[in-house]
């Protein structure tokens, strides 16, 4: 239904009652800011009560009145211009206190994403890059942190891995023209998506590579295009994306994949550990005993 919320009322508006026309007038006129409202302040804003705004949830099929504002909030994430993210987050803030409202939206999101996370993708996920070829790995803007991140541990683990770089789209191609089957493609992105990112990955596919996402919900323009999903809760604080929860699933896969390779991670770490000590890359700190 997601896709369809906003023409399903369109449609439908004809058979609403008048209090319901109301709520689904400003819903299609402001659906950027009616899918962070509660219930409350929906029926506030167009003065009807609060258990109105609820049946008009029931009326077009969902279970309660959260359950269509995921369906909203799922619908226009990857929509919001930046300066329409600071307006909606204003609004959500109000007068609550930042760190804890952040915080504790970002320890929802963990939850949420663990509750949620297919443990069948996940293994099959770290069985297809121990045994592939090349790994190609792609993130851009915010997401390009977690590319970097995942990329600089997989190297630790792997000879094969290729951080796609992104400053042009061609150069992106560029770089993964040789992409083929046996090898893995891990395309990273969350709201709003990358088209870049989308294309590579269909590139990839195309190719006969195993293709992972790793985005935040079945309406990301990756999902389709990807073998297996690895879905991470994502969420907007003003104009900045909060990643905790997709950085604890890659540290997840990392370790994962870290376990499954234990022998090649040990070895890369001794002969690190020596050269550390041959070129004094880090000081050792001296302790008085007394």
């Amino acid at each position: 239904m997601g896709l369809d919320i906003l023409t399903i009322i369109q449609e439908r508006m004809s058979t609403f009652s008048k209090g319901q026309k109301l709520i689904g007038q400003y819903i299609l006129d402001n659906y950027e800011k009616a899918a962070f409202m509660t219930a409350a302040k929906l029926g506030a804003a167009v003065q009807v009560s609060e258990s109105t705004v609820v049946r008009f949830a029931a009326e077009l099929g969902f279970d309660g009145y959260p359950a269509m504002l995921k369906v909203l909030q799922e619908l226009i994430r990857g929509k919001l211009t930046a300066v329409q993210r600071i307006e909606v987050s204003n609004d959500r803030l109000g007068t609550q206190d930042v760190l804890d409202t952040v915080v504790q939206s970002d320890i929802e999101k963990l939850r949420l994403s663990l509750t949620e996370m297919d443990r069948e993708d996940f293994t099959a996920v770290v069985d297809t890059i121990v045994k592939a070829r090349r790994i190609y790995i792609l993130g851009v803007r915010s997401s390009a942190a977690l590319s970097e991140f995942l990329s600089f541990y997989f190297k630790l683990i792997f000879d094969n891995v290729w951080q796609v770089q992104t400053s042009l789209a061609s150069e992106m191609f560029e770089q993964i023209l040789r992409v083929g089957p046996n090898d893995v493609m891990i395309g990273i992105s969350f709201p709003r998506y990358s088209t870049r990112s989308v294309r590579a990955m269909e590139f990839a596919r195309d190719r006969g590579a195993t293709v992972v996402a790793i985005t935040d919900s079945k309406m990301s323009p990756l999902y389709e295009s990807a073998h297996y999903r690895l879905l991470a809760k994502s969420d907007m604080a003003s104009f900045v994306d909060s990643l905790v929860a997709p950085l604890s699933i890659i540290n997840a896969l990392i370790v994962a994949v870290g376990r499954k390779k234990s022998a090649e991670v040990t070895a890369a770490f001794e002969s690190l550990e020596r050269i550390w000590d041959e070129y004094k890359v880090y000081e050792k700190v001296q302790y008085d005993e007394k």
